[in-house]
C-alpha cells in the first residue's frame, strides 16, 4: 500500500525529486465506500434549486362534465362553441392541457442535511483514496507514467500565472495524459439538457490542492478537467466524484504539509481521525501463516502430521472417524456385511430372515416366549 510509505517525494517544476515529506497520517485512514457514497447522496442533493409548475397550471379553463347518458367519458369537458376546443377533456392528468399528477411543490425537502462527523469521516476516507495507484486506475485516471502518489509537487507551483507554465508543470510530472483523456472525452450531451446550458459533458481530470493561491487559480483554471481547492476547504464532491473514489489529486508541498494541522484537534474540533480495525486486509495470507498455524488446535478426525486446518471429516463416510466417535461402529459394519454376504449366496431361508439379526435380540425373544 502506498498509505504505508513513511515519506511522499517533492518534486520541483521540473519534474525531478528535490526533497521529501512525511505521510500525513490522514492517508492512514481506512477506505468506507459505504459512507462515502451515502454522504456523497446527500451533499449533491444540497447543489439542487427548487422548481415547481404554475399551482393553476391545467385548471386556467372553465370546464364542467357532461355527465352520463351522452356516450361519452364524464370527464370535464371545455365549454362552448366554434373552436377545436370545446368539448375537449380538460384538467385530468390523461387530457391534453390538463394538469401533472402529483405537481411539483416548492416544499419539496430539496436540502438534505449530514452529521459533520460523517462527513469529515467521508472526506477523510476519500482522501485515502488518493494514494492508491490501482484506485486511480479503476476511476480512469492516466497515473501509468508518474512516479508515485501522492503527486507533491514544489511550492514554486502556487506562483504560476500562466497556463503554458501549468502545462509544462503537467508535462513535467507525467500528469498530461490525464488532461489529454479529459479533453479527448468530450462530447455533446444527448437529450433536452443541451439547451438548458450544460450542452457539453466531459470526464474529470486531476485535482490541485494548494494553501494559498498566488496565481495557481488563474494558471490552471482553463486546462480541460483540472479543478482547484483549497486544503482548507476540502470537498467530498471533488475527492469523490459521483461518489467513486480514487481521484488524482496534485499537491503543492505547503498543502501536503497543513493536512496534519488540518485534520487534527485544532483544525477540526471533536474530530478524531478513524483508525483500521485491521492492518493488512490479506485475511488468507495471516490464516496460513506459519506463526498461526503452529498454535492452532487440529480440527476433529484431522491427521495430526497434516496441516491442522485440514477440512473437517464426515463420520458417515470416514469410517475411522465413525469408530473414534461410536465404538459399536465397527461391529455393527462387519454384522451387516456377513448378513449381506449370506443373502447373496442363498444361504439364508425365509424363517432365517424373519429372525432378529443380533444374538441380543434373539435372545431377547427368546425369554419373552418362555413358559
Amino acid at each position: 500500500m502506498a498509505a504505508a510509505r513513511p515519506t511522499v517525494s517533492v518534486r520541483g517544476l521540473d519534474g525531478a525529486a528535490s526533497g521529501s515529506l512525511s505521510l500525513p497520517a490522514v492517508f492512514t485512514a481506512p477506505i468506507r465506500t459505504d459512507v462515502i457514497a451515502a454522504i456523497h447522496k446527500n451533499m449533491a442533493k444540497n447543489k439542487r434549486q427548487p422548481y415547481a409548475v404554475a399551482t393553476n397550471a391545467g385548471h386556467q379553463t372553465s370546464a364542467e362534465s357532461w355527465g352520463t347518458g351522452r356516450a361519452v367519458a364524464r370527464i370535464p369537458r371545455v365549454g362552448g362553441g366554434g373552436t377545436h376546443r370545446s368539448g375537449q377533456a380538460a384538467f385530468g392528468n390523461m387530457a391534453r392541457g390538463g394538469h401533472m399528477f402529483a405537481p411539483t411543490k416548492l416544499w419539496r425537502r430539496w436540502f438534505v442535511k449530514s452529521n459533520q462527523k460523517q462527513k469529515r469521516y467521508a472526506t477523510a476516507s476519500a482522501l485515502a483514496a488518493t494514494a492508491l495507484p490501482s484506485l486511480l486506475l479503476a476511476r480512469g485516471h492516466r497515473v501509468e507514467e508518474i512516479e508515485e502518489v501522492p503527486l507533491v509537487v514544489a511550492n514554486e507551483a502556487e506562483s504560476l500565472t500562466k497556463t503554458k507554465e501549468a502545462v509544462a508543470l503537467l508535462k513535467a510530472v507525467k500528469a498530461y495524459p490525464d488532461v489529454v483523456k479529459v479533453a479527448n472525452s468530450r462530447k455533446i450531451r444527448a437529450g433536452v439538457g443541451k439547451i438548458r446550458n450544460r450542452r457539453h459533458t466531459q470526464r474529470r481530470g486531476p485535482l490541485v490542492v494548494y494553501n494559498e493561491d498566488k496565481g495557481i487559480v488563474k494558471a490552471f483554471r482553463n486546462i480541460p478537467g483540472v479543478e482547484l481547492v483549497s486544503v482548507h476547504r476540502l470537498n467530498l464532491l471533488q475527492l469523490a466524484p459521483g461518489g467513486s473514489i480514487g481521484r488524482l489529486c496534485i499537491w503543492t508541498e505547503a498543502a501536503f504539509s497543513q493536512l496534519d494541522k488540518v485534520f487534527s484537534e485544532e483544525g477540526k474540533k471533536g474530530f478524531t481521525l478513524p483508525i483500521a480495525k485491521i492492518s493488512n486486509t490479506d485475511v488468507t495470507r495471516l490464516i496460513n501463516s506459519d506463526e498461526i498455524q503452529s498454535i492452532v488446535r487440529p480440527v476433529a478426525g484431522g491427521s495430526r502430521t497434516k496441516r491442522p486446518h485440514t477440512q473437517k471429516k464426515n463420520p458417515l463416510k470416514n469410517r475411522a472417524l465413525m469408530a473414534r466417535l461410536n465404538p459399536y461402529a465397527a461391529a455393527a459394519v462387519r454384522a451387516e456385511n456377513r448378513n449381506t454376504a449370506q443373502r447373496k449366496a442363498g444361504k439364508l431361508g425365509k424363517a432365517d430372515k424373519k429372525q432378529p439379526r443380533t444374538p441380543a435380540s434373539a435372545e431377547f425373544l427368546a425369554q419373552l416366549h418362555a413358559p
